[in-house]
């Protein structure tokens, strides 16, 4: 099992996971506060206070970060983590209090388990209650618990995905580490072996490839104009934190170049129907180039991409990787 983002000093990460209603979230601490970029690629994210991460909006630190699941009621959840950092004396200083900033976004998994259930201001709280300096956990866990991949041939010929962690450690000490919930339209890819391992099913068995599905899709329009069905389920979330000491506009930076990661392990990936988003976090005083940990953040990434699919098992009638790999 490996630390992940917590083998960086001063990060601390919880989760509050519910596997009857198949969701959950993911609290990433910094309570001494830490830089933060954000690039979001998919079309239809679901985020709180990203906007500020802007390199040039005035504050210059978070807090806390927060992924779920719960489409947009998950986002309720950093309520919760605000409350838990206030009680801490956490925050921004406005001169009156302290107020904390913490970023979030959620991914769509309200279609396991149970719909009308989904993180809020408790299941956030208790995330930071969790939040510790211990290896990552992976698989159905935090935000990655209701995650799956696949859906263009519907819900239930997907496969379940997982929360993923990996890092890099350097000589000089360096590190960069990564954590995910994929949850994309698309299929996951192992790219060391280009073969799908977690995505759209066939009914009598096998991957059946949506790039594949969707060139089909766009013959059959073109030949018969219908409704295309809408693949809402989607969206992947990742959280890259290195101890190298960066600003805002380095952060967002090494945020874009680790979307390569997630285009080299999934296909399609920022589709119209994704709201893939990747925060970055600098927390430490180490020196190294930005394009550096840009280009490591994104094998980092991919790393913890196949982690997370290979940790999850299977939930709700959806089989995992495990499952299938071994058949």
């Amino acid at each position: 099992m490996t630390h992940g983002l917590t083998d960086i000093s001063g990060l601390k990460v919880g989760h509050w996971t519910n596997l009857e209603a198949a969701t959950g979230c993911t609290v990433v601490l910094c309570p001494a506060g830490a830089v933060a970029g954000v690039d979001v690629r998919g079309t239809a994210p679901g985020t709180r206070e990203v906007a500020l991460l802007d390199p040039v909006c005035m504050v210059d630190r978070v807090h806390g970060l927060l992924i779920g699941g719960g489409s947009a009621f998950g986002l309720n959840a950093a309520d919760g983590v605000m409350r838990w950092l206030h009680e801490h004396n956490i925050g921004f200083d406005v001169g009156v209090a302290k107020v904390p900033i913490v970023p979030a976004a959620i991914l769509f998994d309200l279609g396991i388990g149970e719909a009308e259930v989904w993180p809020d201001s408790v299941s956030g709280y208790g995330a930071c209650q969790m939040a510790t300096n211990a290896p990552v956990a992976q698989g159905n866990v935090g935000a990655g618990t209701g995650a799956t991949a696949g859906k263009l041939l519907g819900f239930q010929q997907a496969t379940k995905t997982g929360l993923g962690s990996a890092n890099r450690h350097f000589a000089d000490g360096l590190i960069v580490s990564a954590m995910v919930a994929p949850n994309p339209m698309g299929d996951i890819y192992d790219p060391t072996t280009q073969q799908i391992i977690a995505g759209a099913r066939q009914p009598n068995g096998g991957f059946a490839d949506s790039l594949t599905l969707m060139a089909d899709m766009h013959r059959q329009q073109t030949e018969s104009p219908t409704e295309s069905p809408t693949p809402i389920s989607n969206t992947t979330l990742a959280i890259i934190a290195t101890n190298a000491r960066f600003n805002k506009t380095q952060a967002t930076k090494i945020a874009q170049m680790a979307h390569d990661g997630l285009a080299r392990t999934i296909r399609p990936i920022h589709t119209h129907f994704d709201g893939d988003t990747i925060f970055a976090l600098s927390h430490g005083d180490k020196q190294a180039d930005v394009s550096f940990v840009g280009a490591i953040a994104a094998e980092v990434l991919a790393e913890a991409v196949i982690a997370g699919t290979k940790a999850a098992e299977s939930l709700h009638g959806l089989p995992a990787a495990q499952d299938l790999i071994s058949q």
